[in-house]
């Protein structure tokens, strides 16, 4: 039996996921940096993958089937948060007249209006969510969740779909 199996893959994809929340959260309770609404979708989709492999890894499912499901929406959601940070990095990077103006906060948003429309408008970005506030090397942390997203993204996959049996 190999040390690297589907079952420890997906521990590993959980704890990954694991350790970005707690990095998001001491960012944001310790550093005092809140999060704006990309950032929060981008935590929702972070979140999601690391329950879903938990889940697979807690199941361990035999079936073919049962690996491709968790493998797919685990994937989906690596996707979708890699889409999104991209999109907030982008909006990082546009000079300050191009720049969406501030809206409404999230809560008030969700309260307010159909969440298709809270959809639109936060993907749309808006002013705080171009600050860069904290930088490695140079690299915005939208940048860092994308890049941190893209290889969730191939891990999920490949332990769904190319990985041995």
């Amino acid at each position: 039996m190999s040390l690297l199996n589907r079952r420890t893959g997906y521990f590993a994809i959980f704890l990954a996921c694991a350790g970005m929340m707690a990095f998001a959260l001491f960012l944001q309770h310790y550093r005092y940096l809140n999060p704006c609404p990309l950032c929060i979708f981008q935590r929702v989709c972070v979140i999601t993958v690391g329950g879903v492999a938990l889940l697979a890894g807690l199941h361990n499912p035999k079936s073919t089937l049962g690996i491709r499901v968790y493998s797919a929406l685990s994937t989906l959601a690596a996707l979708a948060g890699l889409a999104i940070a991209a999109r907030h990095a982008y909006i990082q990077t546009l000079p300050p007249s191009e720049v969406p103006t501030c809206g409404p906060g999230l809560n008030f948003m969700l309260d307010s209006m159909p969440f298709t429309q809270v959809l639109q408008k936060v993907l749309f970005g808006s002013g705080e969510c171009a600050l860069v506030d904290w930088s490695l090397l140079g690299i915005s942390l939208p940048a860092w969740v994308a890049i941190a997203c893209a290889g969730l993204a191939l891990a999920c996959y490949w332990l769904g779909f190319k990985a041995r049996r």
